[in-house]
C-alpha cells in the first residue's frame, strides 16, 4: 500500500473495531456505540481519498474477535482461580475459534488492500 493509503487504512481499522465491537456488546454498551460507528463511517465517506483506506474496514473487524480470544485464553470450560483469601470460577469460550475468525478478518483487509493497490497501480 502506498504511505498515504495507511492513514485511511487506519482510520477504517478504527471504525471497523468499533463496530464490531458495537456488534458484540449489542446488549450492553453496543446501543451507545453503534451510533459513534456509524457516525464515524459516514464521516469517514465523505472525505475525498478516503476509500484507498476502505479494506481497514475490514481488519477492523477482527481487532475485537481478537481480544476476546485474549480474554478466554485459559477456556475453554470453567477456570478457577485461587487466591489466598477466595476462589473464583468462571466458564469460558473456545478461543481458538475467536482467534481463528480474527486472524482471518484481519488479513483479509490487508490482502484485499495489497490487492487495490496492485491493480491501482498496473493501471
Amino acid at each position: 500500500m502506498r504511505s498515504s493509503s495507511w492513514p485511511w487504512f487506519c482510520a477504517w481499522l478504527a471504525v471497523g473495531a468499533l463496530g464490531s465491537l458495537a456488534l458484540l456488546a449489542i446488549l450492553t454498551i453496543g446501543v451507545y456505540l453503534l451510533p459513534l460507528a456509524l457516525l464515524a463511517a459516514g464521516l469517514l465517506a465523505t472525505r475525498r481519498g478516503s476509500s484507498s483506506g476502505l479494506p481497514g474496514l475490514v481488519s477492523g473487524l477482527g481487532v475485537p474477535l481478537l481480544y476476546v480470544a485474549f480474554l478466554n485464553r485459559g477456556g475453554p470450560g470453567n477456570v478457577c482461580t485461587t487466591t489466598s483469601t477466595s476462589q473464583s470460577c468462571v466458564d469460558e469460550y473456545n478461543p481458538w475459534v475467536w482467534l481463528a475468525a480474527g486472524v482471518i478478518f484481519l488479513l483479509a483487509g490487508i490482502v484485499l488492500g495489497a490487492v487495490r493497490q496492485r491493480r491501482a497501480t498496473l493501471r
